[in-house]
């Protein structure tokens, strides 16, 4: 079983597709949680976190994020509040989380919301730490997140992946008309993570997996296929959001698509740059895709996450 492959010191607190995993690092010098979930859980972080398999009575010294999108972040001011730890960032991230950047951080651009939170300390690429009496390595992982990190512990060979390698995939990229770095980045991470000598992987959505080598290679084949064809990105990505959305809001009208996608920045911007089509054939469209998918489903009027 995978678990036998984490040492007893490392938690994971599974989530799903709206909150990233959780993942409690332990010790007696300080319990690190790695990150926080999306806001709307924030009361099952917080409860998760107080139960005896996760710190009881304990304290928490660091919430530290492997990202900074809404599902890893949006649990931070909550999580800080309750036990009053410092929030460490990657690097790449503070610039747009210190100026509340929603376009950078796909905030009310993307329909996503976080309570605001405040750092104190930022993650370097290539720096060291002791978390749970383990050493962990923080490694840039650009991509899916231009200033993501991943955490990886060679003793164990485990790698905290993020959203920048799961067990199928790994977390929506921009296409090149949006942002030209985001696919090579995507490839050099890939490339770097086959570098190591990884044993279990910790994703940010998904249960913890030990094939990595089949998941890299489903992850190589999701990219040439991004890369091949950007607007297969784009597309992926757009459903990615509004998947993410619907769990979120729970439902949509579908009387209301049309001017859904035109009030929100990012599906009007990608129908500007990819599509250009009327609202209406544009939602229409997307949840076409969505339905065939499974993803979704049209109920009386609404549209609800499959």
């Amino acid at each position: 079983m995978v678990a036998q492959l984490l040492p007893p010191q490392v938690h994971v607190f599974v989530r799903d597709w709206l909150s990233a995993n959780n993942v409690l690092l332990k010790s007696r010098d300080g319990n690190v949680l790695v990150d926080s979930g999306y806001g709307r859980h924030a009361p099952l972080t917080l409860a998760l976190l107080a139960s005896p398999r996760g710190l009881g009575n304990g304290t928490l010294s660091w919430l530290v994020n492997t990202h900074c999108h809404s599902d890893h972040v949006g649990g931070n001011a909550a999580v800080a509040e309750r036990y009053g730890c410092p929030i460490a960032i990657p690097q790449g991230e503070a610039a747009a989380v210190l100026r509340w950047d929603s376009r950078a951080l796909l905030l009310d651009y993307a329909d996503q919301t976080v309570e605001r939170f405040v750092f104190s300390s930022v993650l370097i690429p290539g720096s060291n730490h002791v978390w749970g009496d383990l050493e962990w390595q923080a490694l840039a992982a650009p991509g899916h997140d231009m200033g993501a990190l991943v955490f990886f512990n060679p003793e164990h060979g485990i790698l905290i992946s993020g959203d920048a390698l799961w067990h199928r995939g790994f977390g929506l990229v921009m296409p090149p008309a949006v942002d030209p770095e985001a696919l090579p980045a995507t490839r050099r991470t890939l490339e770097m993570l086959a570098t190591l000598e990884l044993r279990v992987v910790i994703p940010g959505h998904g249960e913890p997996f030990a094939d990595v080598g089949d998941a890299l290679d489903r992850a190589f084949k999701r990219l040439a296929a991004f890369e091949a064809d950007p607007l297969r990105a784009a597309r992926y990505a757009l459903k990615a959001l509004l998947t993410f959305t619907l769990l979120d809001r729970r439902r949509l009208p579908l009387a209301g698509m049309a001017d859904y996608v035109e009030r929100v920045g990012v599906y009007r911007d990608f129908n500007a740059l990819f599509f250009r089509l009327p609202p209406q054939r544009f939602a229409d469209t997307l949840i076409a895709e969505l339905v065939a998918a499974g993803a979704v489903r049209r109920e009386d009027g609404w549209l609800l996450p499959a």
